[in-house]
């Protein structure tokens, strides 16, 4: 079978445009036959038809109050000089709230202004108008009115106004049925044993529960190897059972990548690449007047395409049109770099330091699911721009709410497990509360408070001739700035290596032998500066150790790096080898602090913080990790 590439590179919108007008023409959008639903089971659900009131509701006068139901006449005249006595069961009859309105009576006292001078007379001191006190039939409702247009989505307090009106049952779309085909020969099941070259099936939940949330079935289909007439054979099965179709992974150009090839020959395939980034080779095709969409099989790319071109459709095939982003105006952290021609969605952490909100850039990878989980929000880059320098303002679309933002403290510098479990005590002690890290470096996370765009920074940067931390460096990059340095933990570093450590390592001078592969971290971060210090110490040239110029921006990316074989070694913290069950040898005890300018000292971001450091529940946690000392955890160390 003669295969082909991307057939366009197409700007987003355009391409949606396309497929819309085509699947348009064919009718594959209008909503399916409208079916009858209780109303108390309409939550969710699409009107197919205005809903129109049965009854009026109150469908009676009656009181709104406890009181005495009078004619309003009869009270006329009365006042504190000429009180007007009623006989109770002639002219003043008891009511309870909701009861209805005794014949003859236009009005009611409420209990509170009734004066008994007799066990059967009150007395008044005041006249009532008609109505009073007394709801109407039709006040909340008149029989035949509408309640409800078409092409609404069903809320709570509208199965209440249903009923409420004698409405018991209504017409509404029905939900679209979306098919999920997950294809690739690696692909296992969730809990499924795992070995090398396995990966698990997780796209088809994750994109299911989208579509679920936007109201759609998903019909989540099983794995499909990757073969060109399997592939076909569960894109025409599924053609069969959905409204739309979604085929994950297989849409690229690849020696396995059979998706677009089976859809064109089903059907016609209209679109195949975009200029997006990521997601780039997407598919827009359609089968037997059905939409089929091919989505890359990595889980950002598969996530952003769902949501540029699936959820169109789903909400053309609801009767409604998909809700506007919420989006807020940030500033950019640092420098954004974008390829000219490509439009690309970068995710950002994002949190209120002084009077901006701050977007800090993160992983970038089609493959980081994390990414998203760890998002706030994020940033689209025009596909004729070249990216954002520091400090530019941009738009960002919220994933969180404004009001969480506000209410996050963002820590940028050093990577440190404890920074984890601060989070996580954070948000059990103030639930309004968030902690934002972003993981740049100690270096990073200075210059970051000298750019006023957090209100800490993680460090842990050693001054080589005097030994003490990060003090030095304070004064030179944040000269003029009055500052905090609070302690957080002491730490263990040393070098992290292969459980049972196969290698024989037993130091640094190790690592430049012949065959032996290290990891490193980032220019700027910390860890980096300890392992120069000690290389130049111990009079080891960097260019003799292989692997040097291989960095992770993390203590757990280097563990992860030597637990999968990528590296034999690699500068780090004992927690990070605990935590993956991998061999450790220790070189120094380090100080990792928390620079925190004076301005925010007293605000609730670092209060907070001081609060939770101080739990003994949270020292307990950190502990546990291995490693670590708390003796000075939340001890100023210096002030400027």
């Amino acid at each position: 079978m003669k295969r082909k590439v991307y057939l366009d590179d197409l700007p987003w919108e355009e391409a949606l445009e396309r497929f819309l007008g085509y699947l348009k023409e064919l009718g594959a959008l209008s909503p399916g036959r409208p079916e009858r639903v209780s109303a108390e089971n309409a939550l969710g659900r699409i009107t197919a038809a205005p809903v129109y009131a049965r009854i009026s509701s109150p469908h009676y006068h009656a009181s709104s109050m406890d009181g005495m139901a009078v004619r309003s006449s009869d009270t006329h005249g009365a006042s504190e000089t000429t009180p007007k006595q009623l006989k109770v069961g002639q002219e003043a009859v008891p009511v309870d709230t909701g009861d209805p309105l005794p014949d003859g009576t236009d009005a009611v006292i409420m209990i509170e202004d009734i004066h008994y001078v007799q066990p059967d007379i009150i007395e008044i001191i005041q006249a009532v108008a008609p109505w009073q006190y007394v709801r109407v039939v039709g006040e909340d409702v008149v029989a035949t009115e509408m309640v409800l247009p078409s092409n609404h989505r069903v809320r709570p307090v509208d199965i209440g106004a249903f009923l409420a009106s004698g409405v018991s049952h209504l017409y509404v779309y029905p939900r679209p049925v979306v098919a999920l085909l997950p294809t690739g020969t690696e692909l296992v099941q969730p809990g499924a044993d795992l070995k090398p070259g396995d990966i698990i099936e997780y796209n088809s939940r994750m994109l299911g529960a989208v579509v679920e949330q936007w109201g759609a079935i998903a019909l989540r289909k099983e794995i499909t190897i990757d073969d060109f007439e399997s592939v076909k054979a569960s894109v025409a099965a599924a053609v069969e059972e959905a409204d739309l179709v979604l085929v994950n992974a297989g849409s690229s150009a690849g020696s396995e990548d059979f998706t677009a090839e089976a859809i064109r020959s089903l059907g016609k395939v209209l679109v195949h690449g975009v200029a997006t980034k990521p997601g780039k080779p997407v598919i827009l095709g359609e089968v037997n007047g059905k939409p089929v969409v091919g989505v890359p099989g990595y889980p950002v790319s598969a996530y952003i395409s769902l949501d540029l071109f699936v959820k169109p459709l789903v909400f053309q095939k609801m009767g409604v049109v998909p809700p506007e982003p919420y989006m807020i105006e940030a500033t950019v952290s640092r420098k954004l770099f974008s390829n000219l021609g490509m439009e690309e969605f970068i995710r950002v952490k994002l949190g209120k330091v002084g009077e901006k909100i701050i977007a800090t850039p993160i992983s970038r990878g089609a493959g980081v699911l994390m990414s998203l989980v760890r998002a706030d929000g994020m940033i689209r880059v025009p596909r004729l721009s070249e990216g954002y320098n520091t400090g530019e303002t941009v738009m960002v679309e919220l994933f969180r709410t404004p009001e969480e933002i506000e209410e996050t403290t963002v820590i940028i510098g050093s990577h440190d497990l404890a920074l984890d479990v601060l989070a996580n005590f954070l948000r059990q002690k103030y639930p309004v509360a968030t902690l934002s890290s972003a993981h740049v470096g100690s270096f990073g996370g200075l210059s970051a408070l000298k750019r006023g765009e957090a209100h800490c920074a993680g460090t842990h940067l050693l001054d080589e001739e005097t030994g003490e931390y990060n003090v030095s460096y304070i004064q030179r990059l944040l000269s003029g700035r009055d500052v905090v340095l609070v302690n957080l933990v002491h730490r263990e570093q040393g070098l992290i290596l292969a459980k049972g450590n196969p290698r024989g390592i037993r130091g640094l001078e190790d690592m430049t032998r012949q065959g032996y592969t290290y990891v490193n971290r980032q220019r700027g971060a910390g860890t980096r500066i300890l392992l120069d210090y000690y290389l130049r110490e111990k009079a080891i040239d960097p260019d003799h150790i292989h692997g040097y110029e291989y960095e992770e921006y993390t203590h757990m990316g280097v563990a992860a790096a030597v637990k999968a074989g990528a590296a034999d070694a690699g500068m780090g913290i004992r927690a990070a080898a605990v935590a993956l069950g991998l061999d450790f040898i220790r070189i120094v005890e380090e100080r990792y602090d928390l620079c925190i300018p004076a301005e925010y000292w007293d605000t609730p971001y670092i209060k907070r913080l001081l609060e939770v450091m101080a739990m003994p529940e949270f020292r307990e946690e950190v502990q546990k990790l291995g490693g670590y000392d708390l003796r000075d955890c939340g001890k100023v160390m210096w002030r400027s």
